[in-house]
């Protein structure tokens, strides 16, 4: 059986829609995140360097070390980082990040656009 059917002006029309709206979708999909997450990453870091969170870190850090010296069915391992996680991601990580984000992003995306063009090609009308 054969798969290809006859196009027409109508269903090549609905080809050029849909291509150009997960092309928008795309584009919009690799500059929006970053570009709020870029936003809030300067007053992130600021509440992040306040002396507070960094007492409340070296808090969980001293609670980590004196349940780790326990023996117990669980056994806790104390944070290597002297600094809160999410002020190392985002200052020291943040490039990777964005990177991340933009190829995983864009294969998954990919991978959506082959079945949504693919559905569409194989219609009948």
């Amino acid at each position: 059986m054969n798969a290809s059917f006859p196009s027409s002006p109508r269903r090549e029309m609905l080809r050029l829609r849909v291509g150009v709206a997960l092309i928008v979708g795309w584009v919009l999909l690799m500059v929006l995140p970053p570009l709020v997450l870029w936003n809030l990453r300067g007053n992130w870091l600021a509440k992040l360097e306040r002396p507070a969170v960094q007492q409340q870190w070296d808090q969980f850090r001293q609670d980590m070390q004196q349940q780790s010296d326990r023996s117990g069915p669980v056994q806790h391992k104390v944070p290597k980082s002297a600094e809160p996680p999410l002020r190392v991601w985002l200052r020291d990580y943040f490039g990777l990040a964005v990177a991340a984000w933009g190829v995983l992003g864009s294969t998954l995306y990919a991978f959506l656009a082959l079945a949504v063009m693919g559905v569409i090609g194989t219609a009948k009308q």
